[in-house]
């Protein structure tokens, strides 16, 4: 079971894409002070952490209801998450400037930043995949320690950008979309795998 934990929270800490977050956090907060900073950093997580919640509980019944297969969301899914992991390898850039009349935490940067597209049919397919209850629980429990993970990194931004500068973000950036890339590769070799036998 702590296998499966931490399997699953390694999946789901990259599907955030932490160092992108990261990026764009700073870019759009920049100039603020720092308890402000720290309070967008918690809105965030914490916003993350409610909409990953919900996908990863409502997979199956979405599945159920429009008629698809696991399988074949998980193509589906899997392409569009190659595609992210592409542009993140290429240096893809987010929104640098707040909105004048919103909370940057929620809309833009939890979603869709954090939880994107690609993220959110990755997040569908993992919670569908997990039968038991036990199972979901802990992938439950995988979801809320990602959604912190990257809440902290946030918190850290100022001193992660002090200690690693713009190159070294960049260079994460594009670390998070390689191993994005291979996580597509699985998911559909798995949905055309099924799907044809």
């Amino acid at each position: 079971m702590i296998s499966l934990f931490f399997s699953l929270y390694i999946k789901l800490f990259f599907l955030l894409t932490p160092f992108f977050v990261l990026t764009v956090f700073l870019s759009m907060t920049k100039g603020m002070e720092l308890p402000e900073q720290r309070r967008i950093a918690i809105r965030v997580a914490v916003a993350a952490i409610i909409i990953g919640l919900v996908l990863y509980s409502v997979g199956n019944k979405i599945f159920a209801t429009l008629g698809i297969t696991l399988d074949a969301f998980r193509i589906g899914a899997g392409a569009l998450l190659f595609l992210s992991a592409v542009q993140l390898v290429s240096g893809k850039s987010g929104p640098d400037t707040p909105e004048d009349d919103g909370d940057i935490s929620v809309v833009p940067l939890a979603m869709p930043v954090t939880i994107g597209p690609a993220t959110i049919g990755t997040l569908l397919i993992l919670g569908a995949e997990l039968h038991t209850t036990a199972a979901k629980l802990l992938g439950g429990a995988a979801m809320v320690a990602a959604g912190m993970s990257v809440g902290l990194l946030l918190l850290l931004g100022p001193a992660i950008r002090r200690l690693v500068g713009k190159m070294g973000l960049s260079m994460l950036q594009k670390i998070t979309g390689l191993v994005l890339s291979a996580l597509s590769a699985q998911i559909m070799f798995t949905g055309i795998r099924n799907f044809l036998g």
